[in-house]
């Protein structure tokens, strides 16, 4: 059996692990455009804010892959698929014939098409972050357009190395896809005392040497202008192919597109009517397509999503449903402007559809296991949005945490799996990582695991 994977990024490299975890003879042969090893997208964020280097962000190490006898093309750009002859073309005109084929393509930096845009740096990828860095050297201020996810870490992330930074947001709040307009606000005043500035409602007409020019004439002035203005699939390999392509390349729940020898996984496909844009649910599609591959028969039935800022002194976790109101649900919210907090729950036939936690809170663990088993949800909604004042004990101590709750979102390990891994004789975080991947995500888990590993610990009187 001869495997080809197209794309070599977060989706691509784990997918080419699980497989190879699951049969050790498979031929397994893997594309990647960029030249460098894989490395981890979700914390590019930290290597611009300071808080990491880019060695760190790495999967897979290149030793790992002739250890493991799969061959790694990097810097190889597929051209062309000759689905006929079940082979791929590269653009130096090599030839790699398959017997099943995994487009994980990704996606790519949208770029407005306004004049002088070439003067700004798209935050997408690695290269992309340590122009950024340079260029933020010789920088007096800065300027992000787009207010998403992405935008807002590369605003705080630029504001943390001491440059002021204004944020340009076309919608009416920041991060409208994830929070509500009260949550936007109240997200926008506390970057605001992070160093960075919020404009929302305007558009970006042109990039000059001097900055953003805005639709109405006004110069934001910037030496140095950041684009995170979103992501599109890249699915033109697939549609020139003749794969049926919607937003992204349409798949089923094997994961396979309309060709059933051809695979699509991660920010390139789409499942259900829904692209993915978060990392978990790229490895729970990996996961499932690895099984289907060496034989198995596993299904995806698509992803709970948990949006978690990756932002130093910002704390924000939102979950499904977050837009809905008072005539189609049972909402419940605490806003505290002065402190930068804002809980919000949205409750639908006693299950919880959605949340959103900005500002510190002891709540997150407990919500995101309600919101991710589907759950009832306990009577005391105030307990649910403040846990210290509850009488009931709280969900997610790692005493009374299940087994089964998880723990880590982004590769879905559960609390029994850490505590597998402690008996086995793991006594640390990095010793859970290794053997569970737990923490090498989004990274926010990694205080959660600590505390069930040192309470492991303390029970049993080993020293950590």
């Amino acid at each position: 059996m001869r495997l080809v994977v197209v794309g070599n990024g977060m989706a691509g490299s784990r997918l080419v692990g699980e497989v190879r975890a699951r049969d050790p003879r498979m031929t397994i042969t893997v594309f990647g455009a960029e030249p460098g090893r894989p490395y981890n997208r979700v914390l590019l964020s930290n290597v611009l804010a300071g808080k990491a280097r880019p060695e760190q962000l790495s999967l897979h190490d290149l030793s790992w892959y002739a250890a493991n006898r799969v061959e790694a093309v990097l810097g190889g750009e597929v051209a062309w698929i000759d689905r006929e002859a079940r082979a791929v073309h590269t653009t130096d005109g090599r030839r790699e014939p398959y017997d099943l084929l995994v487009l994980a393509t990704g996606s790519e930096a949208i770029v407005p098409p306004i004049p002088g845009v070439a003067r700004a740096v798209p935050f997408r990828t690695l290269d992309d972050c340590e122009r950024i860095l340079k260029a933020a050297e010789h920088s007096r201020r800065a300027v992000v357009v787009g207010g998403g996810l992405l935008g807002v870490e590369a605003a705080r992330g630029l504001a943390g190395r001491g440059l002021p930074v204004t944020l340009l947001h076309l919608a009416g709040h920041l991060m409208e896809r994830q929070l509500d307009a009260e949550a936007g606000l109240l997200l926008g005043e506390t970057l605001a005392g992070l160093g960075v500035e919020t404009r929302t409602g305007v558009s970006a007409a042109s990039v000059e040497e001097t900055g953003v020019r805005l639709a109405g004439g006004e110069l934001v002035e910037g030496d140095l202008v950041v684009l995170a203005c979103g992501v599109r699939p890249l699915t033109a390999l697939a549609a020139e192919a003749g794969l049926e392509v919607r937003r992204g390349v349409v798949v089923d729940d094997e994961l396979r597109t309309d060709d059933p020898s051809i695979f699509a996984i991660g920010e390139c496909a789409e499942h259900d009517g829904t692209v993915y844009g978060l990392v978990a649910p790229a490895w729970e599609q990996a996961s499932v397509a690895a099984d289907v591959i060496t034989g198995g028969k596993a299904r995806y039935r698509g992803s709970r999503l948990v949006t978690r800022l990756k932002a130093s002194s910002v704390e924000l976790a939102a979950m499904g449903e977050t837009q809905l109101t008072d005539e189609h649900a049972e909402v419940v919210r605490f806003s505290h402007r002065a402190r930068g907090t804002y809980r919000k729950l949205v409750i639908r036939d006693d299950r919880l559809v959605g949340a959103i936690l900005l500002g510190d809170s002891d709540a997150v663990g407990t919500l995101t296991q309600l919101f991710d088993r589907g759950g009832p949800v306990p009577g005391d909604r105030a307990g649910l949005l403040f846990p210290g004042l509850s009488a009931a004990p709280v969900a997610d101590s790692p005493v009374l945490m299940p087994d089964a709750a998880k723990v880590c979102q982004c590769n879905n390990v559960t609390k029994g799996q850490i505590r597998a891994c402690w008996e086995a004789g793991a006594r640390d975080v990095a010793g859970v990582a290794a053997a569970t991947r737990a923490t090498t995500g989004c990274g926010t888990c990694r205080d959660a695991v600590a505390g069930i590993v040192g309470w492991l610990c303390e029970q049993e009187g080993v020293s950590a």
